[in-house]
């Protein structure tokens, strides 16, 4: 096996074939990384002429003119290959090591346990436990908060059609589609000059759910970093001219990723329009022959009495046993790679969070 440097296509050709891919491991997103100060990277593995595992890398200085190195999304390697995890990060690691990398970061869109509908373990299905013992095994220790979702929501879209899906969903969401189509609420999308109507609903639903929402800046690079790749679409469902939701999605590989989404609260209940935009790019992506329609984050594996049950309950509210499912990815997990600088930033952060 050979540790190489890629050129950023070569990396694109081999992430859109990987089972492993994300719209995070893009040179795409590289891009958007290096417009806020990073440096991207691209590595590979190569054996007998073909890849066998490769990542994307940014890279900013954040300590004493040490950098931190993060694989947003990757990397993109089978994890229980033992062999290949042990190279793949020893090369690394000596490469940022020289390249004043003091740690490395990893937020792989790897699987790690199969389970249903409910996100109960499905019997007999995977569980990739040696992909985290042979990340302890190699220095890595779990982060306790993750970059992406660590629970996901997945709607399966293969051999189906749109009759079927809607047949199949939750009766009471076929009531809020119908009653949206009944109040005369359509859906568009939406152009670049038009993303200030996208970021007001979702700036309204951040105030009021208490989250962070992203600058309008980000949603116009994201648009323009993926949409004339036919990458991305902002929807928008509205009724008389009147903005009621708005919704982000990624179109990445053989997936549709409902990234973002806002809606008018004076209008929710009376209009459904966050159901209708739903069921709007559900019937775009079955006719445009993606595999899977994945709904993004929820919180853990909700229960009614968590408080963000409502949001789980609204997207399995989309899906039937079968077409349902709840994915686990295998978390973000931290490598020293400057075991004398990553001790230091420890000891000094841990300082400052007391101190604040």
């Amino acid at each position: 096996m050979n540790f190489i440097t890629l050129e950023p296509e070569v990396f694109r050709e081999y992430a859109k074939q990987s089972p492993y891919r994300s719209f995070t491991q893009t040179p795409e997103i590289a891009k958007l990384r290096e417009q806020n100060g990073w440096t991207a990277y691209y590595f590979g593995v190569e054996q007998n002429g073909e890849l066998k595992a490769a990542t994307m890398l940014i890279a900013k200085p954040t300590f004493l003119g040490k950098s931190t190195f993060f694989a947003p999304g990757g990397p993109l390697l089978d994890f229980e290959d033992t062999a290949l995890v042990d190279f793949f990060f020893k090369h690394l690691r000596q490469y940022l090591k020289t390249h004043n990398g003091y740690n490395l970061i990893i937020d792989p869109n790897y699987q790690l346990i199969e389970r249903d509908r409910a996100g109960e373990p499905v019997e007999s299905g995977f569980n990739r436990k040696k992909a985290i013992q042979n990340l302890k095994a190699f220095g890595f220790t779990k982060l306790k908060t993750d970059s992406t979702p660590h629970y996901q929501f997945i709607l399966n879209l293969e051999n189906q059609t749109s009759d079927q899906l809607f047949t199949d969903m939750k009766r009471n969401t076929r009531n809020h589609i119908r009653k949206a189509e009944k109040m005369g609420v359509t859906v568009r999308e939406l152009k670049r000059e038009e993303l200030g109507i996208f970021k007001q609903i979702t700036e309204s639903t951040s105030n009021r759910r208490h989250f962070t929402d992203k600058p309008l800046s980000y949603y116009e690079q994201m648009y323009d970093l993926f949409h004339e790749r036919g990458e991305v679409m902002f929807l928008l469902a509205e009724a008389d001219n009147k903005p009621l939701s708005a919704a982000m999605f990624i179109l990445y590989g053989s997936e549709v990723i409902y990234l973002f989404s806002g809606s008018d609260e004076q209008y929710m209940k009376d209009y459904n329009a966050q159901y209708l935009i739903q069921w709007h790019m559900i019937k775009y992506a079955v006719e445009h022959k993606f595999k899977t329609y994945n709904f993004y984050g929820i919180q853990g594996l909700p229960d009614k009495s968590s408080k963000d049950y409502g949001i789980y309950d609204f997207k399995k509210g989309f899906t039937s046993e079968t077409t349902g499912k709840v994915i686990e990815l295998i978390g973000d997990y931290e490598l020293p790679v400057n075991s004398i600088f990553y001790r230091l930033h420890q000891i000094l952060s841990k300082i400052k969070k007391h101190r604040s």
